[in-house]
């Protein structure tokens, strides 16, 4: 018993002492943690609940050639209210909360004012410390919210939180849009917002935040905000005015001859600068829309326009000149068994090269090429590619399509492959690429790469110029260059363009007409064989400003050839070019004899600013009548007489021969309404002078 009993204590001392080390331990881990780690864990418990988060810098705005803005960031704001805020009490939220709720029905009209109450009341009775009042706010409806009741107390005594995102948007909407581009999360970004990344996006800050219920980051302070550095501004080359034409123009052929899809890219000769690009594709429902940019991106089979770097490879070799004589026969010859047509039935016979580049010849321009390069291809391939074609340009929107120009030693080169190559298939190329080609020629054989932006700024000072980059100060000769350019310019004075010819000023350039290879190779598709029509040229060919491609795919209606459809495009866009700039116009000629007089002409106006101005120019003035303020000029070999211009406060005033300012100043002070049709000085008015004045009637001013 007495055993049994030991036992039994001896048991009980262990479960005591097991206890009691527990129990120090716990109390040891205690102290270590409160006092020996204590400022660690609570480093990390308040890491758990506060945090740096990043404030988000705005994105630096892409502006057109003439400053308008193509794409800009605005700023639209998230608005809070912490209801639980310990500066507001219940007096002053009680009393306030009826004209809050008012003024915020009245600004947003998404609830009613009863609606608004009950809604921050719960809020309140709820301790909610991020309840969410708006989301995509305006600037200009902040500042309002910021002068409402309750909320004018501020973060801490009113409980008005808001927080700032960027919304991105185009203000011209779809013009450019392709090529202007974006950038969002998760989504490779193209355009130019692609490209120039890293200078738009700016630097974001850093604004100190606490994690509240739900997962909600609501803003502590803003003591230790790092403020964020706004993005640079790039300045591109487009002309909005031209991309505007280039657009309506393409969409009107598009429609016409409802396309598939179609491009248009307008580029200055000298320094390479895009100032028009256009993409629009038919979707499902007939409507055309910027989803792709062909202009960059196709690669496709360029057809005839392609002829032009074939002759001038020959040309360039040696072998060939624009009045060699080459026979068309009946319009059709036999490769290896494969048969290549012209499109004129029956062939053109004997002609020279000039005239079969001219009218697009393929029988012509194959046989040119097959005879001085068949037994030696590869002379062909070298000297296309020294042209430049067969590289990517390398411009700095991504997405440019692979260029290809076959090699001899590739599986696919057949016998056929030398004269199809010669008129522009087994090739691609892409619009863009093509056009640079063309453009070299009209360069004097200068090749440039296309640029899409001049400079960068950030905060108003240029930090990045970007200049025009040569990318072959000479393709060929100067020879070859004379030669292609007579090419092109009888195309349009004689040949498959001659729909193009203007009296004003002269094109160069040349059509295409292709068969787009469906996905197996062959050219024919359910619907039979499907069609490319092309233009490519510039202007004025003499001394050439501009050069322009239109390609157009999949045009229906049994139209598709390039100078009815991509033609009419490519002559609107020179047209309205040549209609606004007086760069491109002729000067006119010097006639001295044609002159009544060589003292400078001068409109009617006031006395005392006409002679003053005469007087400088020391020329002799005379006045018949020494009162009158207003007077007519008439302009002598010798000297320059002034009559008096007749001006009675009860009459209209005769103000023919005025300025417009001058014009304004008289009849306005007659009490009249003025407007004006044209420009110049006054022609004729719709109130003819001398009639009663009648206070506040419109007279309209003609000019000339």
């Amino acid at each position: 018993m007495k055993n049994l009993k030991n036992d039994i204590l001896k048991r009980v001392y262990l479960v005591y002492a097991f206890v009691g080390v527990f129990a120090l331990v716990i109390l040891a881990q205690t102290f270590n943690v409160q006092y020996v780690e204590g400022a660690e864990w609570k480093k990390k418990a308040e890491d758990l609940t506060t945090s740096f988060r990043q404030i988000e810098a705005v994105r630096g705005n892409i502006y057109a050639a003439d400053g308008s803005l193509l794409a800009t960031s605005v700023p639209i704001f998230e608005v809070r209210f912490d209801a639980k805020t310990e500066a507001l009490t219940d007096d002053i939220f009680y009393n306030e909360i009826d004209s809050l709720a008012y003024q915020l029905s009245n600004l947003f009209k998404d609830k009613t004012a009863n609606q608004y109450k009950r809604e921050l009341t719960s809020a309140r009775k709820k301790g909610s410390r991020y309840h969410l009042i708006k989301r995509n706010v305006k600037y200009t409806d902040l500042q309002k919210l910021k002068t409402f009741s309750i909320f004018r107390r501020g973060q801490y005594k009113g409980g008005f939180v808001y927080t700032q995102q960027n919304k991105r948007v185009r203000p011209f909407k779809i013009l450019a849009e392709r090529t202007i581009g974006y950038e969002r999360e998760g989504i490779k970004p193209i355009g130019l917002e692609g490209a120039y990344t890293n200078y738009l996006k700016g630097v974001n800050g850093k604004r100190l935040m606490k994690k509240i219920a739900g997962g909600v980051w609501m803003p502590i302070s803003d003591e230790n905000d790092i403020e964020p550095l706004d993005g640079s501004d790039i300045y591109t080359t487009i002309d909005i005015n031209l991309q505007d034409v280039a657009e309506n123009a393409l969409m009107t052929q598009l429609q016409q001859h409802e396309a598939g899809h179609g491009s248009v890219v307008l580029m200055e000769v000298e320094t390479g600068n895009i100032k028009a690009i256009a993409n629009l594709q038919r979707d499902k429902n007939g409507n055309y829309n910027e989803s792709y940019n062909y202009a960059l991106g196709y690669s496709t089979e360029p057809g005839s326009v392609f002829k032009l770097a074939s002759l001038m490879a020959a040309f360039e070799d040696g072998y060939l000149s624009l009045d060699d004589i080459v026979s068309t026969g009946n319009g059709v010859i036999k490769f290896y068994g494969a048969e290549m047509k012209d499109s004129h039935e029956g062939g053109y016979g004997d002609i020279t090269v000039q005239r079969s580049f001219e009218v697009s010849s393929n029988v012509a321009i194959s046989k040119l090429i097959v005879k001085n390069y068949g037994g030696k291809p590869q002379d062909f391939v070298d000297r296309i590619r020294q042209f430049g074609l067969g590289e990517k340009l390398g411009v700095e929107i991504t997405g440019e399509g692979e260029p290809l120009i076959k090699n001899p030693s590739d599986k696919s080169w057949s016998g056929i492959t030398l004269p199809w190559m010669s008129i522009g298939y087994e090739v691609h190329l892409t619009p863009l690429q093509t056009l640079t080609f063309y453009n070299a020629v009209a360069n004097n054989g200068k090749m440039v790469k296309p640029r899409f932006v001049t400079h960068i700024n950030q905060r108003g000072r240029a930090i990045k110029e970007i200049k025009t980059e040569v990318l072959n100060p000479s393709i060929c000769s100067q020879k070859t260059i004379e030669m292609a350019k007579k090419m092109l310019e009888g195309v349009v004075e004689e040949g498959t363009a001659k729909n193009l010819k203007n009296a004003n000023f002269k094109i160069a350039g040349k059509t295409g007409t292709a068969q787009i290879a469906n996905k197996s190779g062959g050219y024919k598709n359910e619907g039979g064989v499907t069609y490319q029509a092309s233009f490519v040229g510039y202007f004025p060919s003499d001394k050439p400003k501009y050069s322009c491609i239109v390609v157009v795919a999949a045009p229906s209606r049994n139209v598709y050839y390039g100078n009815l459809v991509a033609g009419p495009i490519f002559k609107e866009v020179a047209d309205k070019i040549y209609a606004t700039s007086f760069a491109i116009h002729k000067p006119l000629a010097k006639r001295e004899s044609s002159a009544v007089s060589k003292i400078p002409y001068a409109k009617d106006g006031y006395w005392d600013d006409l002679s003053k101005i005469y007087a400088e120019i020391g020329v002799k003035t005379t006045k018949s009548v020494k009162s009158a303020e207003w007077v007519s000029v008439k302009t002598g070999d010798r000297n320059v007489e002034l009559y008096p211009k007749k001006m009675n406060e009860m009459l209209v005033a005769n103000v023919v021969g005025l300025s417009v300012k001058d014009a304004l100043f008289v009849l306005e002070n007659q009490g009249l309404q003025v407007k004006f049709i044209g420009k110049g000085m006054v022609k004729s008015q719709s109130i003819q002078p001398g009639e009663k004045i009648s206070k506040g009637s419109t007279i309209i001013l003609e000019l000339a």
